[in-house]
């Protein structure tokens, strides 16, 4: 049975998970990359079981290829990680603060 959901899983994923279509521009041809992880579990106790699953994707980059032969890589940006860790930062700057005028 795990074997089987794996299998159809797979089938749905396709072939271009992990690099994508290539786009030409010009003289230069983007490869994008990204990642795929899958996980999942199966368990049961007397006449119960249940299963469940989940698949992740996220871009990382993407390498660009120009007519010379050089390669580059241009790593993906997540916009949402730079506001949380200046939140983050902020939130720290504030608790210090009010740790150090309450001591006065």
């Amino acid at each position: 049975m795990e074997k089987d959901v794996l299998d159809r899983l797979k089938g749905h994923l396709g072939d271009h998970q992990i690099f994508g279509e290539p786009v030409r521009q010009g003289d230069t041809t983007l490869v994008p990359v990204g990642e795929v992880q899958l996980a999942g579990g199966w368990g049961g106790r007397d006449d119960e079981s249940g299963g469940g699953g989940a698949v992740r994707g996220r871009a990382l980059g993407a390498f660009s290829i120009r007519a010379d032969g050089t390669v580059s890589w241009h790593p993906a940006v997540s916009v949402n990680k730079i506001v949380w860790g200046g939140q983050l930062a902020l939130a720290t700057a504030v608790v210090a603060c009010a740790i150090a005028f309450r001591r006065r």
